[in-house]
């Protein structure tokens, strides 16, 4: 009876917390309290992020040191196969509509695989995304900022190239809460 509470409690632990191996439900022994909240930081903010520069799908390439100084940025690192994921693309889509003229962007790291480009793209598409998608099939951005792999996973940097927020994980009332932030963010 243990293990299958344990179980259970893992199976909607991963469901509500995220996809990813960095994300994966806690052995039944640890209980469900070692798990950061959904959308809680998950390190102090303040540092400057390392530059890179990734493909698109599009084709062309974006390096981030392009808009430090000038936007805000929001870096999502998502996946395919993760449901809270696909989930928060459409209020992160009506985020960056909302926002990008007043020098927002979301700039969304697929953590998918070479061999997913084409689900990528079909996903995309579907969602109705217009912001840029960045293929990240080496993992070298992931390993930068998200050594865990958590997805969804997302940094909030300021116009200032400072990281304002990191947070795992993703729920439907981290909406609103995301939109504060990044509100804020702009108004600095």
């Amino acid at each position: 009876m243990m293990l299958l509470r344990g179980l259970t409690l893992g199976v909607l632990t991963s469901l509500f917390w995220g996809c990813g191996p960095g994300t994966a439900a806690p052995k039944a022994a640890e209980g469900a309290a070692s798990q950061p909240q959904a959308g809680a930081e998950t390190e102090p903010a303040g540092p400057r992020p390392p530059d890179f520069e990734l493909d698109t799908l599009d084709g062309d390439s974006v390096r981030l040191s392009d808009h430090l100084g000038k936007k805000v940025v929001l870096i999502d690192f998502w996946a395919t196969f993760c449901d809270p994921c696909l989930t928060a693309m459409p209020h992160l889509e009506e985020l960056y509509q909302k926002y990008k003229s007043e020098g927002f962007i979301v700039l969304g790291v697929s953590i998918d695989g070479p061999d997913s480009v084409a689900q990528v793209k079909t996903e995309v598409s579907k969602l109705g995304v217009s912001f840029p998608i960045l293929l990240d099939q080496e993992s070298r951005v992931v390993a930068l900022y998200n050594p865990k792999t958590s997805a969804p996973y997302s940094v909030l940097i300021g116009r200032d190239g400072t990281v304002l927020q990191k947070k795992e994980g993703y729920t439907t009332g981290d909406a609103s809460s995301l939109e504060k932030d990044v509100a804020k963010a702009l108004a600095r």
